[in-house]
């Protein structure tokens, strides 16, 4: 089932979805060579409780941090801690907030230094992918419509797109219904309406879409392992263009 969304809901999902871009972007201007990914969980514990929100992840399901920092083929879910970031790194930063009881979520991959001109295209794919899934997320159009468009995006630049893991419904959870995979039928699934809150979240690998679960029981890495790039955003759906509500 997917949840419609009042005005009034939207409105407070907007404020939410402002502060986790503000997060990111000041992650984004943080990260260097040389700091340890703890370090960037910090930051975001700091600017959360500045701009009053409260962090979506610590806590779900045992996740023990504020952020997820997944590094080169690590896809989802890292766990930040001592690993030093080296030049050339990619660094995908997944950041959830709670605000007055609602959520936003977004995701971006940003590189160490001077990276490889293969690590920037995976990257710039991830994101336009990112495009191509809310430019198909009009009313009127069907779930599978995003999907697709996420998948043949990827696939046409000769990239896959990881199967296990999602995008998702959000709004008072985190992780509301339906689920949204980046590969998919046009045409097929539920409706798109207006008030639909949707959070897209492209997945991208340099190689096989196959991943593995590491020791921590959190961090999915590739199977291969081929480097990943991850994008998401919060999005809704409206009477016209769907409007992204993690944009900065």
């Amino acid at each position: 089932m997917i949840i419609i969304k009042s005005d009034q809901e939207i409105a407070v999902m907007r404020q939410a979805g402002r502060i986790v871009a503000t997060v990111l972007e000041v992650l984004k201007s943080q990260v260097r060579a040389g700091m340890k990914t703890k370090e960037l969980d910090v930051i975001a514990a700091r600017e959360l409780d500045r701009l009053g929100a409260k962090p979506s992840f610590k806590g779900y399901r045992g996740f023990p941090a504020n952020l997820c920092v997944s590094v080169n083929d690590e896809i989802v879910h890292g766990i930040p801690g001592e690993r030093v970031l080296d030049e050339g790194d990619i660094v995908s930063l997944d950041l959830g907030a709670i605000f007055m009881g609602f959520q936003g979520d977004a995701a971006l991959t940003i590189g160490v230094g001077k990276i490889s001109p293969q690590a920037r295209r995976l990257m710039e794919t991830a994101e336009g992918a990112l495009g191509a899934g809310i430019a198909a997320a009009y009313p009127g159009a069907r779930l599978g419509d995003i999907s697709a468009a996420i998948q043949n995006y990827v696939e046409s630049r000769g990239y896959s797109v990881v199967r296990e893991y999602t995008g998702h419904g959000i709004g008072r959870e985190m992780h509301e219904e339906p689920q949204i995979p980046n590969f998919g039928l046009p045409g097929s699934g539920p409706l798109l309406k207006k008030g639909v809150a949707l959070a897209l979240e492209p997945m991208v690998c340099a190689g096989d879409w196959r991943t593995r679960v590491g020791d921590d029981h959190w961090t999915v890495v590739t199977a291969d392992g081929g480097l990943s790039a991850h994008f998401e955003h919060t999005i809704a759906i409206t009477d016209a263009a769907p409007e992204v509500l993690t944009a900065v």
